[in-house]
């Protein structure tokens, strides 16, 4: 993760179209050799690493301490910017580096307190985990000393110096990653900003938790009479700050496939399991693969730069992968606030608190340092005390009265999360590794793992329970029915294992039924994902190559949903009426598209006409039936709209299936009063007219991958909008450079082969599987697996960007754990470290 500035490389001497080869020459010494022999100080033993052809390495060993003090050294070596920014971001110091662009994210996250949430998962983990995160940190350091003078570009032009890693900067890192799965604070939000523009009444209309679920009337009755518009100080600031982090693919991220299939419907008898984690898209991954080799510890498979641990993977007996639950484990509550005396208070049961305050000083690049007060009821930090409206541009009016937007989060329970995710790595069997998940509590997911004869799921996680309210929006903080009373008994967390079907799996669906005796989330992401994985998993026998075409699988089931609804009688006739009542060359284009529509197979490959006309109609739906209300298309309340289609089961979604009863089918610029046939007849027709305008009048160069691309974005361009004019110029100057694409895309947010993009916005995919593993134990060497990007986040480096093609293409890389096949996969090439001095 890089957010610093680029312009300074660009020297009036350097014509652009070698400026790749200049900056490779200039920086080629922040690459680290992959052979040779180099002294590191800290050491006990030499150990060798050798890296397959996309860069992968394995790290050998002769004793565990060495194991994890060399891949904290490879960690730097191959992701040190992004280690420098993950560690920046959770702290809330970017602006340190970047400047003032990103201090809204700074403030936003010292709201959030990731320091706090650190402190206390590190004070509760085992002393023999923090050892392990000692050591994994020197490993850190020893890098970071042999290469100060040799950093990466985007480090060593911002002019910032990294200071060296801390064990506790290991667990921020992870809290980061926690709270980055927190989907419905954007939600949540988001809400907010629809609420003021439609009101409480029309709000559940927006907000279905799920198919078969009724629209939550009474969650959203608990904002009505209250007098919200204008009253947020700030809500425009917390949804853009939001937003921000969002954009720098750390909020909301809300996709993943697993699965497990049993021996009994496995070609080989044995067991076989599949995880496609998915994140949003970027350069680099969130992900690198790392293999080790030692005494205590053989495991391989992915892991995030910057904690010590392989997070899915392979061990020679146990296979394990993850899915985020969706859950629900943080509130957003209104709280009446008034300024009195120099001191704010809040309301809680009709008497007024004052306020627990907390000094934070912000570091700015090129400015001079702000000390700032945060505030903080008994729900938590109010976060639009420290984003509220400006004085000026680096100082927060202070909140006089009206509302303040309190987050409470589960974030500081103390747990042994930590170690049990290090014990699962070394879990020999599925039952060892019930025994480790069930530990984990900081994180809500689903994992699943299975051992050459068994499978198991279990859901982890702490699971507030709600006295009222279902938490799917902000509950009023002054009245105590909506407060959390304890958490959900972990003996209620979802498990299966063996189940009888042969399979089990998890798309970050809804898990259990309603009326479950606990509640996981109101936040479930489309059904869809999972119905085409129960359709394959329960179809036939399996082998590698059946993982790998689901993993690739690009088929969509909600294309039959929606030619069932096109086809329902009472729908049916009123839409050909409806379709002929089009004025002009209209109902042509209409009655092409619902032809085309209702031939369509469902597969949206990127070569494919008819998918591109079925995202068409997708977009032009979702505008023809909301934009009226909410536009223009410019405006929060639309941009809220598309936000929450990414997070969760969408408005978009359950309006096209059904509700036909919503007050949103009538157009309110017209006089006439429209129904749901009216607006589908409209959206054909667009959809048509839509393809024509992108696409061309020739049908047959239509193709889905011509509208829907994949663009690999490094955060420093993501977030170049932010920075000052100059850098901004530098850094899209360097895009050739830093970024890859385009290149069409398939699939959508309802295929396994996931390629989500801002449903009624734009195409762009923003969500990909940004890893691949499988692993198959009826084969010799079982772990298989693939990045979505290169091993590396340097440029410079070769491996920068050759794994995007072996992911497009599915070249998944082998990860042998027998000696005498570590060869032909890691060649013979070595960088052999020896203890320095």
């Amino acid at each position: 993760m890089t957010l610093l500035s680029l312009a300074a490389v660009l020297t009036a001497g350097v014509a652009l179209s070698g400026c790749q080869s200049f900056l490779n020459s200039r920086y080629s010494a922040s690459v680290p050799p992959d052979q040779g022999i180099v002294r590191v100080q800290g050491l006990a033993q030499s150990v060798v690493v050798r890296r397959n052809a996309l860069g992968m390495p394995l790290i050998e060993t002769t004793t565990f301490h060495d194991a994890l003090f060399t891949l904290g050294y490879v960690h730097a070596s191959d992701r040190l910017s992004q280690m420098v920014g993950l560690r920046l971001m959770a702290e809330g110091r970017l602006a340190e580096m970047a400047g003032p662009g990103v201090l809204e994210m700074d403030r936003f996250m010292r709201a959030v307190n990731l320091k706090k949430s650190a402190e206390v998962l590190y004070k509760e983990a085992s002393p023999r985990l923090k050892r392990f995160f000692e050591v994994y940190a020197r490993g850190v350091n020893a890098y970071l000393f042999q290469y100060r003078d040799k950093l990466p570009m985007d480090l060593a032009e911002s002019g910032y110096r990294p200071p060296y890693w801390k064990p506790e900067d290991s667990v921020l890192v992870f809290c980061l990653l926690n709270f980055g799965l927190a989907v419905n604070l954007q939600e949540e939000i988001a809400a907010l900003v629809l609420e003021q523009k439609v009101g409480s009444e029309q709000l559940a209309w927006l907000l279905p938790t799920y198919p078969d679920e009724p629209l939550p009337f009474e969650e959203a009755a608990k904002l009505k009479g209250l007098a919200l518009r204008g009253q947020i100080a700030g809500l425009d600031a917390v949804n853009k700050a939001a937003s921000q982090f969002a954009d720098a693919h750390m909020l909301g991220v809300a996709a993943s496939n697993n699965w497990a299939i049993a021996p009994q419907r496995s070609r080989s008898g044995k067991s076989l399991l599949a995880n496609d984690t998915h994140l949003p898209l970027s350069m680099p991954s969130a992900w690198n693969f790392v293999h080790i080799r030692s005494p205590k510890l053989q495991a391989a498979g992915v892991s995030i730069a910057g904690v010590p641990a392989i997070v899915a993977g392979f061990n020679g007996k146990l296979g394990w992968g993850m899915t985020m639950v969706m859950g629900d484990n943080q509130d957003l509550f209104l709280e009446k606030v008034k300024r009195e005396g120099g001191r704010l208070y809040y309301q809680a049961d009709g008497k007024w608190l004052a306020a627990q305050e907390r000094q934070e000083t912000f570091f700015i690049k090129g400015q001079r340092p702000i000390r700032e007060t945060l505030y903080e009821t008994r729900h938590g930090p109010l976060l639009n005390s420290v984003l509220g409206e400006r004085k000026h541009m680096l100082q927060p009016m202070q909140l006089s009265s009206g509302y303040g937007l309190a987050l409470q989060t589960t974030q500081f329970e103390a747990d042994k999360t930590l170690d049990a995710f290090f014990d699962l790595s070394r879990a020999q069997s599925v039952e060892q590794a019930f025994e480790a998940t069930r530990e984990v509590r900081a994180m809500p997911l689903n994992i699943v793992f299975a051992d050459a004869q068994h499978i198991g799921w279990q859901v982890t996680g702490r699971f507030p329970n709600r006295r009222e309210g279902l938490g799917l929006l902000p509950s009023p903080g002054w009245d105590s029915r909506y407060e959390w009373d304890g958490f959900a008994d972990p003996m209620l967390h979802p498990y299966d294992q063996d189940p009888q079907q042969g399979w089990l799996g998890t798309a970050n669906h809804r898990t259990v039924p309603r009326g479950y005796g606990m509640q996981l989330s109101n936040s479930w992401f489309y059904p869809e994902r999972y119905e085409r994985l129960a359709q394959l998993a329960g179809s036939g026998k399996h082998d590698t190559q059946s993982m790998i075409a689901m993993q690739y699988d690009q088929t969509s089931p909600f294309v039959a949903k929606l030619q069932a609804m096109f086809e329902a009688p009472g729908m049916a006739e009123s839409l050909q009426q409806a379709i002929d009542a089009l004025p002009e060359a209209q109902p042509g284009k209409a009655r092409e598209a619902l032809s085309r529509l209702m031939a369509f197979d469902g597969k949206l490959a990127a070569t494919s006409a008819d998918a591109a006309l079925y995202g068409a109609f997708l977009h032009e739906s979702a505008r023809q039936t909301f934009l009226d209300e909410l536009g223009p298309d410019t405006s929060p309340a639309w941009k809220a709209l598309v936000e929450t289609a990414n997070s969760s089961y969408s408005a978009q979604a359950d309006h096209l299936l059904g509700r036909d009863d919503s007050p949103f089918w009538d157009d309110v610029r017209t006089s006439d009063k429209e129904d749901k046939p009216a607006i589908l007849a409209r959206s054909l027709a667009a959809a048509v007219t839509f393809a024509e305008t992108q696409l061309g009048n020739d049908r047959t160069a239509w193709q889905w991958g011509k509208l829907h691309q994949y663009h690999w974005v490094t955060e420093t361009t993501q977030l170049a909008q932010y920075m000052s004019a100059s850098q901004r110029a530098g850094i899209n100057s360097l895009k050739s450079y830093l970024d890859r694409g385009p290149y069409p895309a398939g699939g959508d947010h309802s295929t396994l082969n996931v390629s989500a993009y801002h449903w009624g916005q734009d195409f762009d995919t923003w969500l990909i599987p940004a890893m691949r593993i499988v692993v198959d134990f009826g084969r010799d060497e079982p772990l298989i697996g693939l990045n979505s990007s290169g091993q590396s986040g340097n440029p410079a480096s070769a491996h920068y960007a050759d794994g995007i093609d072996a992911w497009l293409k599915g070249r998944y890389m082998s990860f042998p754990f027998q000696s005498q096949n570590l060869e032909k996969v890691y060649g013979n090439k070595r960088l052999l470290l020896m203890p320095g001095k």
